[in-house]
């Protein structure tokens, strides 16, 4: 690359070349077009771009290529939206809530584009609330509550500063309450929860714990849980709020970025290889 090439640009700069694109929530489709038509449609504004089959079948649209986007989905209207930021062949790619509407099959192909994206040297920077997608797609990861920056690391980074492990176990509902009460009292124990016959328990020790558990408490099906992102975020924010498996979370704001992956959330910047460019 020489160094003309290099030289860092103006944000605007980056977008109008194409450099730089972005995958939307919502808005920028036209509804009585199909998807052909749309794809075809802003690729004319490039003076360069993807060949508009390529992005069609990345963004796996092919066999919706002839729908209007009135009828389709939010998640389909999501893979278009991400056809379209394909189109000038960006080095710096930034999705906001990329999977929002997706079913599991289109949001696995999604994340599998993106890995190959990223492989190819591609910078993906993207927002999410599903710290799933975060611990598992992403190479670093940027928490943000409050409108501050509380972490800033690789996923293991992060996870570690979530000390001790999660125990489980169903009890027998005779003793069920004495059993809660002995648990809250061993050393250790950060966090006692109950739900229905089963109790969750947060520790330092978790082999204490889980004799207890197994040896006088009369537990069964016992497990043992590493703490993941979702217990590192709320050990270093104080939050304690509850929200649904594979849903969003109710806290504002996390994000994860990575040299060739990340995730940031509206108001925070991730560092990348290609922050030149909007510089």
């Amino acid at each position: 690359m020489t160094p003309a090439a290099a030289a860092p640009r103006r944000p605007r700069e980056a977008v109008v070349s194409g450099a730089v694109s972005a995958v939307l929530q919502t808005g920028g489709l036209l509804r009585d077009l199909t998807v052909r038509e749309t794809v075809r449609m802003i690729a004319s504004t490039y003076a360069s771009h993807t060949p508009v089959d390529e992005v069609i079948d990345r963004a796996g649209l092919r066999t919706l290529a002839d729908r209007r986007v009135s009828k389709c989905s939010g998640g389909e209207q999501q893979r278009l939206r991400f056809a379209l930021a394909l189109l000038p062949d960006p080095r710096l790619l930034v999705l906001d809530e990329p999977t929002a509407g997706m079913d599991v099959t289109a949001r696995r192909d999604f994340w599998d584009t993106m890995h190959a994206d990223a492989s190819a040297g591609r910078t993906v920077v993207f927002a999410t609330h599903y710290l799933e997608e975060a611990d598992a797609f992403a190479d670093r990861i940027v928490l943000v509550a409050g409108g501050r920056i509380v972490a800033d690391g690789t996923t293991a980074e992060i996870r570690s500063q979530a000390s001790g492990r999660t125990v489980s176990a169903t009890l027998p509902a005779g003793s069920f309450g004495e059993s809660v009460a002995a648990l809250r009292r061993v050393e250790g124990v950060r966090d006692v929860e109950e739900r229905g016959s089963r109790v969750v328990v947060s520790a330092a020790d978790s082999d204490a714990v889980a004799r207890l558990l197994l040896l006088e408490l009369g537990g069964t099906d016992l497990e043992i849980v590493t703490a993941g992102l979702e217990q590192a975020f709320m050990a270093l924010t104080g939050d304690t709020h509850d929200h649904a498996p594979g849903g969003p979370a109710t806290t504002p704001g996390r994000s994860a970025t990575t040299p060739g992956r990340s995730a940031t959330t509206p108001g925070r910047s991730a560092t990348t290889p290609d922050e030149e460019l909007v510089r």
